[in-house]
């Protein structure tokens, strides 16, 4: 199978059953988060439906595939460029019968799929507010990191919208947001079941 790999582009080796990932040096690329929110979310049941809001590069989706056994992830992703490449990773690893992409604001997403459908929602949404924290001039990079295309209620009222009954979301955030996403979530109708916080250093 031929894959195009673009000017800045570079294939990363996952180190996960020979996963592979394409990714832009000048774009905004994975980080531990999305390896970490993976492993918190491997509790995935087989033959499930997996909706991934704000998919970027497709890491979450890609590795997923690798650690459970669900029948079907859809990443939704606002920006196109970013989205195309993500197709181009599934195509890499050979995952087209179970991961795709939609090039789409997620907060059109209950007027383009069916509600209430999903399993389980994953997510690793931009943790600063819009005007908040440094702010960086290439625009796949603002747009990936601050609320600017949608807030942290955006993904948690979509996510809400749907999920099955008793469906779970998984969702890695900054914990100085806590309280927000506390608020959020409880004002959209759904509750914590467990929280693991992640300290960067030992001290920390």
């Amino acid at each position: 199978m031929e894959i195009e790999i673009k000017e800045n582009e570079r294939i990363d080796d996952l180190e996960y059953k020979n996963l592979k990932i394409i990714q832009n040096e000048n774009g905004f690329c994975f980080g531990i988060d999305s390896v970490l929110l993976s492993d918190f979310a491997k509790e995935i049941k087989d033959n499930t439906t997996v909706l991934d809001l704000g998919t970027g590069t497709g890491i979450l989706g890609i590795l997923l595939c690798g650690k459970t056994n669900l029948k079907k992830i859809i990443g939704i992703e606002v920006q196109t460029e970013i989205a195309e490449m993500a197709e181009r990773s599934i195509k890499l690893n050979n995952l087209q019968d179970r991961f795709c992409i939609i090039n789409e604001n997620i907060k059109n997403i209950p007027e383009i799929l069916e509600k209430n459908s999903y399993d389980y929602i994953i997510t690793n949404p931009p943790y600063k507010k819009i005007n908040t924290g440094k702010t960086n001039d290439s625009k796949l990079k603002l747009i990936s990191r601050h609320e600017v295309e949608t807030s942290l209620e955006d993904f948690i009222n979509v996510s809400y919208k749907m999920l099955k009954d008793k469906g779970t979301l998984f969702m890695v955030h900054r914990p100085d947001r806590l309280v927000d996403i506390l608020y959020t979530l409880r004002k959209n109708k759904m509750e914590p079941k467990k929280i693991k916080f992640v300290y960067p250093k030992i001290n920390k």
